[in-house]
């Protein structure tokens, strides 16, 4: 269907139209630029009241109207003031028109237009935007959030940092451009699983500026842990689902360093990557009218009394009526242990996963975590040294815990690697039941009752074999005795259920069974409220 599409979730007032036949896109935009600091909601609504029109006129000027045959609006997520502006203005519109209406999610029309654009089948996505950053993936009618900020926005992590310095909004291009004469600082630098947080990061980059550090020092360090962070946990999702098919959208996707990590990532992996042109990066009226009219052919409109917006639409909230029941979990019957193998001796073969090479012996195997070209060195080194000790560490004590896992052998901080007891005969993928899934649970909770978290527990972390239930890679635990902790800890596990698993609910039910009857009952009510957050704010 031919649509007329308007976006208005915070700064971009546009309109755009779409004809599926030639699969032509026309957009209009003008953008919102504050005087000073950072989006302002009046006076970004005050933008949007002036010129929403204007830019619809400029489309309406360019098209025939018996040629609309449907209205797209953004629904959410956004401000709420700029979301009803542009809610006002499709009613109308549609109203006028005479012809459906159709009410998009700005997230998920970000992901769609890299995958139109792609002619990639179900990719795993990145969406790296101003107020948002998740990593999605469609598996069970819906786009499943694999991983997402814990805190804030790419963007507007990056425009807080640049309103530390007085610098005018939009400041990631800011921030790119002085990175381009900076060298490397050491700073923080925060992924658990597949989810990530920027506040840490953000509070050390302005303390290293007040102290006196160069700003292009600041700004290059900056780019690299917040781009990595993301890259990394990307290259997560793709292990986790088997998948080799990467697309990036959001504002931030512009960043040309972004795009440099991501396409060296996906190459390393021999997955396939795409990111599309600027104008359909940044916030554009075309990606809501393409989706718009992939809704509206499949009969996905909205009544004009049911067309309220809503400021907090996440993603996977979409029923997704528009595709078919493929998933985004592509990994082959039987090959549920690997991303990719090679034999390399006649009693050993290499296992490549999504940090790490392992070589698998008889009964012992030898982990490698390989450098990532796509990180600085610096922060390459650290991470692996860092996360080698922790996994050899965290390995031990769980075993002493309760919990089945590997014998460590030998570790070799300097190199990044381990010598581990080889344990099971497959992945949990292999069989992701609810009976082994319950046992995930409990010795999740036996962790926890001993003070630390897995850090990353996931399918693809658990091994099974003999009547028994492994425990593997902690690299990314820690010690704490905070509820908030352990609570993401199960948050993360389910998260990969809810992507990977065939019937996720019953999984989850287990899992949480399993937890409950070995570990802390307010774990899982801490658990209820992350859930009802949506994200973190």
């Amino acid at each position: 269907m031919r649509v007329l599409g308007i976006e208005g979730t915070a700064w971009a007032a546009s309109a755009a139209y779409f004809d599926p036949g030639s699969n032509d896109v026309l957009i209009e935009s003008d953008p919102y630029v504050p005087e000073s600091g950072g989006i302002h909601p009046r006076e970004a609504a005050e933008h949007m009241s002036e010129a929403i029109p204007r830019v619809v006129e400029r489309v309406l000027g360019q098209v025939d109207r018996g040629e609309i045959d449907a209205v797209a609006f953004s629904r959410g997520p956004g401000l709420g003031p700029c979301l009803r502006i542009v809610g006002t203005a499709a009613r109308t519109l549609a109203q006028t028109l005479d012809v459906p209406l159709v009410g998009v999610n700005h997230m998920v029309a970000h992901l769609e237009i890299g995958r139109h654009r792609s002619g990639f089948a179900n990719p795993v996505c990145l969406n790296a935007s101003g107020a948002n950053a998740h990593v999605l993936g469609y598996h069970d009618g819906r786009y499943r959030v694999l991983g997402e900020t814990m805190d804030t926005g790419v963007g507007n992590a990056l425009d807080k940092f640049a309103r530390h310095l007085d610098w005018s909004h939009p400041g990631g291009p800011k921030v790119e451009e002085a990175a381009r004469d900076g060298e490397y600082l050491d700073l923080p630098y925060v992924v658990k699983g597949m989810d990530f947080s920027f506040s840490g990061l953000m509070s050390a980059a302005k303390g290293a500026v007040d102290s006196g550090e160069r700003v292009e020092d600041v700004c290059f360090s900056l780019q690299e842990n917040v781009f990595a962070m993301l890259t990394e946990v990307a290259e997560r999702a793709l292990s986790l689902t088997g998948n080799d098919e990467l697309v990036l959208g959001g504002g931030v996707g512009q960043n040309a360093r972004l795009r440099g990590m991501l396409e060296t990532m996906c190459e390393a992996r021999g997955a396939e990557f795409y990111a599309p042109e600027p104008r359909f990066l940044r916030d554009n009226a075309g990606m809501i009218a393409m989706l718009g009219s992939e809704m509206a052919n499949a009969g996905d409109t909205l009544a004009i009394e049911e067309s309220s917006v809503d400021s907090d639409f996440r993603p996977d909230q979409v029923a997704v009526g528009w595709r078919g029941e493929e998933s985004v979990s592509r990994r082959p019957e039987g090959d549920t242990e690997t991303d990719a193998t090679a034999v390399i001796g006649a009693e050993a073969t290499a296992v490549i996963g999504a940090e790490a090479t392992v070589e698998i012996g008889a009964d012992r195997v030898r982990k490698r975590r390989r450098p990532k070209a796509y990180r600085h060195p610096d922060l390459d080194a650290r991470l692996r040294r860092e996360r080698t000790a922790r996994e050899a560490r965290l390995t031990s004590l769980a075993r002493r815990a309760g919990v089945p896992t590997p014998v460590v052998y030998d570790v070799d901080r300097r190199e990044g690697a381990l010598t581990l007891e080889r344990v099971g005969e497959s992945d949990l993928l292999a069989a992701l039941v609810p009976e082994r899934v319950r046992t995930v649970g409990a010795h999740l909770a036996r962790m926890h009752q001993a003070g630390f978290v897995h850090g990353d527990p996931t399918p693809r972390n658990v091994r099974i074999g003999s009547g028994r239930t492994y425990a593997i890679d902690f690299g990314l635990g820690y010690h704490t005795d905070h509820l908030e902790d352990y609570a993401m800890d199960l948050h993360v596990f389910e998260r990969s259920l809810a992507g990977t698993a065939e019937d996720a609910d019953a999984c989850r039910e287990a899992f949480e069974a399993g937890y409950r009857e070995a570990g802390d009952p307010a774990v899982l009510e801490r658990l209820r409220e992350i859930e009802g957050r949506g994200r973190y704010r």
